[in-house]
């Protein structure tokens, strides 16, 4: 199955944080287009994270890092933690959240993930990293979606 983006020849994608926020994110959450389809729409938690590449690997030269768009699931319907387990494993936040800014405006957060594979407290630290981006809020103050590298 061909999953890749068709992209021209030679195209590289390394948006910075700002664009990755502010372009391709708040357009995503607010369902405008996007220009290039480049970021695939991924289920997170129904996959590993040594599956991602062949899901979302853009052209056919070899990446190091993959984009996709992702729901953050709740860990209980009514609450408001994060659920970030997969069938093996289980993504867990590390360090502080880095503020996203542009023209000295605040726009977004990235959080830094780490795989586990296992179940908490046991798991097993992999070599699997990865960045969670967020809006800081919409023009009401509400906390949006998350693009995931």
């Amino acid at each position: 199955m061909n999953t890749f983006s068709h992209v021209p020849p030679g195209f590289r994608f390394h948006p910075t944080d700002e664009e990755l926020v502010d372009y391709y994110l708040r357009r995503k959450v607010t369902c405008r287009r996007i220009d290039l389809d480049v970021i695939k729409d991924v289920d997170l938690y129904k996959i590993e994270p040594w599956d991602l590449q062949e899901l979302c690997r853009i052209g056919t030269e070899d990446q190091s890092e993959w984009y996709f768009f992702s729901h953050k699931d709740k860990k209980y319907p009514t609450g408001t933690r994060t659920n970030r387990a997969t069938a093996a494993g289980f993504w867990k936040a590390t360090g502080r959240d880095k503020a996203i800014y542009s023209k000295h405006d605040l726009i977004g957060m990235r959080k830094t993930l780490v795989f586990y594979k296992g179940r908490a407290p046991n798991g097993q630290k992999l070599d699997w990293i990865m960045h969670e981006y967020r809006l800081e809020t919409d023009e009401n103050g509400t906390p949006q979606a998350s693009i995931s590298i």
